[in-house]
């Protein structure tokens, strides 16, 4: 909206007519959310991991984050055991990277992902932003899926580039 010099809108915005609230009108409306992209690790018997834009911080006192994963996804049943996760802030140079985490049926681990086993024997993916070792505090019930909450034992912050992120339903490179 352009404001005026006395303080008016210039235009005033249209509004649609509203819709019934639905798994697609949800869907719709976030497409429009802008997300940064960050990839969510776990252990079990073997290394699991997804592409989650849901990821927030929750308190800094102790350092909380949060983030949903669909009970149906491949990587649930390990999530809901382990006791700690790796969260990876990707940069734009890692859409491919975002893309085989979001890919059902893909070797996410296999020879193009480049990780270490990190603190608490988290997966760790190299090359991100920022990385966080979390130790799981909750899991809470939210439809057809779990909020995680997280507490942040260890991590970096100083990895370098500029953020990845999501919007309608594509990788996007933040712009100036």
């Amino acid at each position: 909206m352009t404001v005026t010099p006395d303080l008016r809108p210039a235009a005033v915005p249209t509004v649609g007519a509203p819709r019934q609230a639905s798994p697609d009108l949800l869907r719709s409306v976030f497409r429009r959310h802008a997300a940064g992209v960050a990839v969510v690790t776990a252990h079990g018997e073997r290394p699991v991991g997804f592409t989650a834009t849901s990821l927030n911080s929750v308190a800094a006192e102790p350092p909380l984050l949060s983030f949903g994963v669909g009970t149906t996804s491949s990587s649930w049943p390990v999530l809901a055991e382990a006791e700690h996760i790796g969260v990876h802030i990707l940069g734009e140079h890692q859409q491919e990277l975002a893309a085989t985490f979001a890919r059902s049926g893909a070797d996410r681990f296999g020879a193009g992902t480049r990780w270490s086993v990190g603190p608490e024997g988290v997966p760790v993916l190299d090359g991100v932003l920022a990385w966080l070792v979390c130790r799981v505090v909750a899991r809470v019930p939210a439809g057809d899926h779990r909020i995680v909450i997280a507490q942040a034992v260890a991590g970096d912050p100083d990895g370098v580039g500029r953020p990845l992120l999501y919007h309608h339903g594509r990788f996007n490179a933040l712009r100036d």
